[in-house]
């Protein structure tokens, strides 16, 4: 049962760090820091983009309109970072 938490833990961690990285995309595309017709900067963001998309997308759709500010991948990592704890705190190591 360890290495079965430890496995989870380090899933939701790396899938956290998925969701920063996106997010930090997001922001190099969106201020011209990147170009996206470069091949390999447009193969990154769209693998991140199809990484954090799907869990994404219902929390933005319960979101009001916050005027061009997505708080969604902050409220995902609130909500992963509790999950761990949640395992970590049932299933002790």
């Amino acid at each position: 049962m360890n290495s079965l938490v430890n496995l989870i833990s380090a899933v939701i961690s790396l899938y956290i760090w998925i969701l920063i990285a996106s997010a930090i995309m997001s922001w190099l595309i969106a201020f011209n820091v990147v170009n996206t017709y470069n091949r390999v900067v447009a193969m990154a963001a769209d693998t991140l983009y199809r990484l954090t998309e799907p869990a994404l997308r219902p929390i933005r759709r319960l979101l009001p309109n916050l005027g061009g500010i997505d708080v969604s991948p902050i409220i995902l990592i609130l909500i992963l970072f509790f999950l761990r704890d949640l395992v970590i705190e049932y299933f002790p190591r």
